[in-house]
């Protein structure tokens, strides 16, 4: 017996976005933002020492980006606290969609977009966790073939630059020991 023939017996599958490119983007933000209000002027300090968490925020907001596979379809977007803020995402029945098309990336990857019956494409999730297993379902549900989908980047790019990132904090964190008047 399919999947198809008893879509209600199929429980719901997420999947956030791969814990190591969620670990790498909020890095990078704190790498690139922490040094700001300490290097500002005075009269700014205040103000970015405020913003930082709000940015902070924002940057998780959009590192919480997950799919759901459904017995119906599938769903793209924020989870509840975040939504009202990220109003972007999608959402198909399986029964919509018909294709999947290849675009070549300008860093020489491929991305993916998944076509409906009525000509929309929506950008296929490629940074996901259990990546394997979501086109695994995703093939079982829809019926195309996923076999030529890879991640949208290897993973040593995110694992060179967390790499770099540790190594940015560990530098500004030293340095802000250092010149810091009143610490360290």
């Amino acid at each position: 017996m399919s999947l198809s023939s008893t879509p209600e017996a199929a429980p719901l599958h997420r999947y956030p976005m791969a814990p190591l490119i969620r670990f790498t983007l909020i890095s990078l933000y704190l790498a690139l933002v922490l040094p700001l209000p300490v290097q500002a002027p005075t009269e700014l300090r205040v103000w970015l020492w405020a913003a930082l968490p709000l940015g902070l925020a924002v940057v998780l907001a959009l590192v919480s980006e997950q799919v759901e596979l459904s017995p119906t379809g599938i769903r793209v977007g924020h989870p509840a606290w975040c939504a009202w803020l990220l109003r972007r995402g999608w959402q198909l029945p399986w029964d919509q969609i018909t294709g999947l098309t290849p675009v070549a990336t300008s860093q020489g990857g491929r991305v993916f977009y998944v076509r409906t019956k009525d000509g929309s494409a929506y950008l296929l999730p490629q940074r996901v966790q259990a990546f394997g297993d979501f086109l695994s379902r995703f093939s079982q549900s829809t019926g195309l073939n996923t076999g030529s989908i890879g991640r949208i980047s290897p993973p040593w790019t995110y694992q060179l630059l967390a790499v770099l990132c540790g190594l940015m904090l560990t530098a500004e964190t030293a340095w802000l020991l250092h010149t810091a008047p009143g610490i360290g």
